[in-house]
């Protein structure tokens, strides 16, 4: 698999009234082809997702391909909060104990970049993800034990004024758009 953000969407929608894009950033792997770590995806069945994508609202992009990492590649985890992550006190590292905190930290800026270039006023992403993760993350511990959080791509995007939401709250998603376009 080649290491290449995945856009998904061909035309942009606008706000009513204001000019502005309305479009909805979503993990690359929801969905989409097998590119996740372990060399799956995301399936989330859905009509709101169905409409988003027939409305052509939902663009997609994969921080950790953009980043520069393979598939399938090692589990990578961090324990602590996330800002640990960005001020250097709390690295994130593969289970091989490579720390791969600056590939992550590029993959959220290159994402950010993208939603913000795209018009995505929120994003819909894979959690538990140490990108994606927006309600929780992996503790850094590889025993499968998570913790409340966010991952580097969700805190990025947060702090960019982009609402995150986890692939599991399409309502709150949905919901949180109309409003955003009406």
């Amino acid at each position: 698999m080649e290491n290449e953000p995945l856009p998904r969407a061909s035309k942009a929608t606008h706000d009513r009234g204001s000019g502005r894009r309305r479009r909805i950033l979503a993990s690359g792997c929801i969905n989409g082809p097998a590119i996740r770590y372990n060399q799956t995806n995301v399936e989330v069945v859905s009509p709101i997702w169905d409409r988003w994508v027939a409305e052509d609202l939902v663009v997609q992009f994969c921080a950790e391909l953009a980043a520069g990492f393979a598939t399938p590649r090692p589990p990578a985890e961090f324990g602590g909060d996330v800002r640990q992550v960005f001020d250097g006190t709390s690295p994130v590292r593969e289970d091989t104990g490579r720390d791969v905190t600056n590939q992550f930290i590029d993959g959220a800026q290159r994402t950010v970049e993208y939603a913000l270039e795209q018009g995505c006023v929120a994003a819909v992403l894979t959690d538990g993800s140490p990108s994606c993760g927006s309600t929780y993350v992996y503790d850094g511990s590889f025993s499968g034990a998570t913790h409340t959080g966010m991952g580097v791509v969700a805190q990025l995007l947060t702090d960019n004024g982009i609402k995150v939401f986890p692939e599991t709250q399409l309502e709150a998603a949905d919901a949180y758009i109309r409003n955003k376009t009406s």
